[in-house]
């Protein structure tokens, strides 16, 4: 009986103990769950903050060197739309420099000419007359073939046929060995330049006579 009593008083303890220990293996639980971060992980936090900046200031760099390319693909294009203004000026300005110079012949030709009348009307007044002839005939070839050397080309539509778009009817004419609807003769004459119709040619066109 003393033996059952005595293990009677030792079981409270025993349970006290164990509670005991059961209850600060809890709190240690629990105080891990709820205690601060592993500092293993702070390395890995400033690791990611060192990266966002880096990228900031990459994403910064890349934006200043964008802007100045910018910057200098705006001054390009100005000056290119600079020096083309200039080239179309002087090309209104200039563009029949070339026919100009041309033509000063031609001033020079008539020039002559008239000297020559005038000096030789009253000594031989045939003579003269010649030589306003021969001047008039150089003046027309000379002009004819700075036009042609510029592109400028005179018509010559005679026997072919009426084209609206190159003539003009000013008259009808019997077509006495020609085709009717085509052209008979020429009052004014035509040009085209580079191709181009810039003076329609004034036209009479042969037609069917009624008998």
């Amino acid at each position: 009986m003393a033996a059952g009593r005595s293990a009677r008083r030792c079981i409270p303890p025993l349970l006290r103990r164990f509670r005991s220990d059961s209850t600060a293996a809890q709190q240690r639980s629990t105080g891990d769950d709820c205690g601060p971060e592993d500092p293993r992980d702070e390395p890995r936090h400033l690791l990611d903050e060192n990266t966002s900046e880096h990228k900031t200031v990459k994403l910064e760099e890349q934006v200043r060197d964008l802007t100045v390319r910018y910057q200098k693909a705006l001054t390009d294009s100005e000056n290119v739309r600079r020096r083309t203004q200039k080239f179309v000026e002087d090309a209104k300005l200039f563009g029949i420099q070339s026919f100009c110079k041309d033509l000063v012949e031609v001033a020079d030709i008539l020039e002559k000419t008239t000297e020559n009348t005038i000096e030789g009307k009253h000594n031989d007044p045939d003579s003269a007359l010649k030589k306003i002839c021969e001047g008039l005939s150089l003046i027309e070839s000379k002009l004819q073939s700075i036009f042609i050397k510029h592109g400028l080309q005179k018509m010559n539509p005679i026997g072919g046929k009426y084209d609206p778009y190159d003539h003009k009817i000013v008259c009808h004419v019997p077509a006495e060995g020609m085709k009717p609807g085509t052209v008979a003769l020429v009052t004014l004459d035509g040009y085209k330049l580079h191709g181009r119709t810039i003076r329609h040619a004034q036209v009479g066109v042969a037609v069917e006579t009624q008998e």
